[in-house]
């Protein structure tokens, strides 16, 4: 190499080695500028140590001592990288920001007896919009037309049609695709589904995951030692060899400089995470952060509550009892008190006694106790309470062995009931009828066979918790809980060695459980807010299944991120060690770096196909994969 060094200065090809110089400062300047802007910039923030200044400080090492075309193919090389890197990073972003597409601009608002295009950030709760077929929903509201036809996919992530009918839910963002149809409006469009999960999707990208955060501050130390490295590598020799020769090992130190850049790791790891989340979001998964994602490939044990996220939530009144009153003004008393809460139980009752065109009593000092009921006082000064069959009023009850004689009666059906008490005098009960979602049964079937427990907490009575468990596969079923209960026996869980507990929930008596679990899972479409507020995770789609899909995406990417640390870690060894006994050349320190990331973000970026591309054999991938364990 020496030699090479040597006949650039020597008299008879002066004049041409000066000219074959400023071809390759030509070429070097595209390519090499922009970098060294890069490495100044960083400099002026006190910031010597980084991919740029490693770059700059290689490239015109390679120029100093005449190795032209390797100073050039460096910057070049890494250029491109950096290409496909940009391009990697906009490709998972537009999977996200395709949310930001679906998005209405106008909502034709009914305003003193004609439609109006307004800003939906205008339209208020309770007025009247118009949806032609063609076009989304601007606003969460209720369907007051007898139904139409949605596709859902841009929330949800589902291509069939779903049918919604009068007095059901329609989410903005839905595609109108039957024919026009006026919505009674139910949320501002701050507060839409939509505008939530486009908040939580944009935020997700700020929340580090564990292996992220340990790669950047790996970076920040790794850097400086790979300078000191360098600069030994050069002075280090001189003490120790009698047949030194500087451009030897200069050489071998900027060879040493571009193989050991970090970017590889810096650039795949966060794209990784940011493909999962990308991957997740097309599917109506929406993770919080990218932290989310290494939890969720760690669960082990998954809790579910039984209304609203095994069962439909879609509740019809199936019997009345009543030994007290008549029919009709049992079942107006009952729906008086429970016209005052949310509960999918008693939008049912009220639901069913709105039917026949009843109105229902005024009734004041209206509690709802989460689990248990709910109780209030009507215009004649009776107490109501209507409640679940384990929780009664204070007090005696008036007529006690009618009581015990229902309760018998309950005890011995697999079916949700309502009771009513009228002055601590039992009045009667309603039972409801709920059934178990489609895909409720093949998600605990394929939750089972991957070695999760599968546990299920509810409110309800115990006979028909067992019931559900007994039919959909469940490993161990628990009933007639109250939050704090669910709470608790979560607390269990967690402490209990080698348990990482997701729990799932729809309800605002599942917001503690969400909040207490490793992975708070809230079923989105249709849920309460305060538990979509608190949950890590949330499925649009409100299926079961998807909460298998959230664990295999998350498995994915924790995958792809041990590959991709491993890969580096053994290329760069490797043309390390052969760099610094003088094997290695530039070329090969170029490979290892830029040809490495390109590689790193490949790969990276596989997990936006999920689940295409993950039914592959996967052979390199475990075996790549062995070689660290983080």
């Amino acid at each position: 190499m020496a030699g090479i060094v040597t006949d650039h200065f020597m008299p008879g090809s002066l004049f041409e080695g000066y000219i074959r110089t400023g071809w390759y400062l030509l070429a070097y300047i595209p390519v090499g500028l922009p970098v060294a802007k890069e490495a100044c910039k960083a400099l002026r923030r006190k910031d010597l140590f980084n991919e740029f200044s490693l770059m700059t400080i290689a490239s015109s090492g390679a120029f100093l001592i005449g190795e032209y075309p390797e100073g050039v193919a460096v910057m070049l090389f890494y250029s491109i990288g950096e290409l496909f890197q940009d391009a990697a990073v906009n490709n998972a972003k537009n999977s996200i920001k395709a949310l930001l597409d679906i998005r209405p601009d106008t909502a034709a608002v009914l305003r003193d007896g004609d439609y109006r295009n307004v800003d939906p950030s205008t339209v208020d709760i309770g007025e009247i919009i118009r949806i032609k077929a063609g076009e989304k929903a601007p606003l969460d509201g209720v369907m007051l037309s007898p139904q139409s036809s949605f596709n859902t996919s841009a929330l949800t992530g589902e291509s069939v049609p779903r049918t919604i009918r009068a007095g059901e839910a329609v989410l903005a963002g839905m595609l109108n695709l039957d024919k026009v149809i006026e919505v009674k409006v139910e949320k501002r469009y701050r507060d839409s589904s939509l505008s939530r999960i486009l908040a939580l999707v944009q935020d997700a990208a700020s929340r580090k995951a564990k292996t992220e955060l340990l790669i950047r501050r790996y970076a920040r130390i790794y850097t400086p030692v790979v300078f000191l490295s360098a600069l030994l590598m050069v002075v280090l020799p001189f003490f120790v060899m009698s047949d030194y020769v500087f451009a030897d090992w200069l050489y071998r130190a900027l060879v040493f400089l571009v193989i050991s850049c970090p970017c590889a790791l810096v650039v795949s790891i966060p794209l990784s995470y940011f493909g999962g989340i990308g991957a997740a979001s097309r599917h109506g998964i929406l993770f919080k952060g990218a932290n989310y994602l290494d939890l969720m490939a760690n669960v082990n044990t998954v809790v579910m509550d039984k209304t609203g996220t095994l069962t439909k939530g879609v509740f019809n009144v199936k019997h009345i009892v009543s030994p007290v009153y008549g029919e009709k003004e049992f079942i107006k008393l009952m729906a008086s008190v429970e016209s005052h809460s949310n509960h999918p139980i008693a939008k049912a009752i009220t639901a069913y006694h709105a039917l026949s065109g009843g109105d229902v009593y005024p009734v004041t000092d209206v509690e709802e106790r989460a689990g248990r009921g709910l109780k209030g006082r009507d215009a004649q000064q009776r107490s109501l309470y209507a409640g679940n069959s384990s929780n009664t009023p204070q007090g005696d009850i008036a007529n006690a062995g009618l009581w015990l004689q229902a309760k018998a009666e309950l005890d011995a059906i697999a079916e949700t009931a309502v009771i009513l008490f009228v002055d601590n005098t039992y009045a009667g009960y309603v039972t409801i009828a709920d059934e178990v979602k489609q895909d409720a049964i093949p998600a605990i079937q394929e939750m089972k066979a991957s070695g999760i427990q599968t546990i299920m907490l509810s409110g309800d009575r115990n006979t028909i918790v067992q019931k559900v468990a007994q039919e959909t596969g469940i490993d161990t079923a628990l009933g007639d809980l109250l939050p704090e209960d669910k709470a608790a026996y979560v607390s269990w869980l967690k402490e209990t060695a080698g348990n990482t507990v997701a729990f799932a929930g729809d309800g605002i008596n599942d917001a503690p459980v969400l909040a207490l679990s490793d992975v708070g899972i809230a079923m989105g479409g249709m849920g309460a807010d305060a538990a979509i507020e608190v949950a890590d995770v949330v499925i649009q789609t409100d299926q079961p299944s998807k909460i298998v899909t959230a664990i295999r995406i998350g498995k994915a990417t924790r995958h792809i991120v041990k590959q991709n640390v491993a890969f580096v870690f053994a290329v760069k060894g490797i043309v390390l060690a052969l760099g610094a006994s003088g094997i290695a050349t530039m070329w090969g320190a170029v490979f290892a770096d830029v040809g490495v990331a390109l590689i790193a973000i490949l790969n990276a970026i596989r997990i936006l196909n999920y689940p295409a591309a993950w039914g592959l054999k996967r052979r390199f991938t475990r075996i790549s994969a062995d070689f660290l364990i983080l």
